[in-house]
């Protein structure tokens, strides 16, 4: 009898016999090693009056930078902080009388992942590149105002960065034109103050 209580092998993990009926639970699931990631999605529904919840909603969901699966279902990488933000989210859809779900869930193959991956870093290099073009335009502006524009440009590139869960390599580039920008805005203040 001990021995068909043995965990015995599965292609999606093990299994043991759960009674003497020959019923089996698959226990201790993992994935296959060309398996894709978890992710955290949102199912939501809102009424459409009063739109205020609405906007609200999407203003929350592009400030996380989510996914946009579907007419109400969004998708962000599963980790403890998107899960707790997501949760947050779908409890507030509820407050408004609207319907949410929260989920855990991978893509079937590995080519839909490479694909949500993709939109997601193509968003956050539009929005690296908008941000290249304005510290290029301050750096081309009088040195007066850099100091004001340096603090606007690095917290418009904060947020983007807690949004940006796959950095493209405009991430970087971005950063030290910023911190170059920081350091000509640093020097200018030290040659006025020098000047006075």
């Amino acid at each position: 009898m001990l021995a068909s209580r043995q965990r015995r092998p599965h292609r999606l993990g093990t299994w043991t016999p759960t009674c003497n009926r020959g019923y089996m639970r698959v226990v201790e699931l993992r994935p296959p090693s060309s398996a894709t990631g978890t992710w955290v999605l949102l199912t939501y529904q809102l009424p459409r009056e009063p739109s205020t919840p609405r906007i609200a909603l999407w203003r929350r969901l592009k400030r996380l930078g989510v996914a946009q699966l579907g007419d109400g279902l969004v998708a962000l990488p599963a980790d403890a902080r998107t899960r707790e933000q997501v949760e947050w989210l779908a409890e507030e859809v509820l407050e408004a009388g609207g319907e949410a779900g929260v989920w855990l869930a991978q893509p079937a193959t590995a080519a839909q992942e490479r694909a949500l991956v993709k939109s997601m870093a193509e968003a956050r290099t539009a929005e690296y590149v908008a941000l290249a073009a304005a510290v290029a335009g301050v750096q081309a502006a009088s040195r007066r105002d850099h100091a004001r524009a340096v603090e606007r440009l690095r917290r418009q590139w904060r947020e983007i960065t807690r949004r940006d869960y796959f950095p493209p390599p405009q991430r970087d580039i971005v950063g030290a034109a910023l911190r170059a920008l920081a350091t000509e805005a640093a020097d200018s203040v030290v040659a006025e103050g020098r000047r006075a």
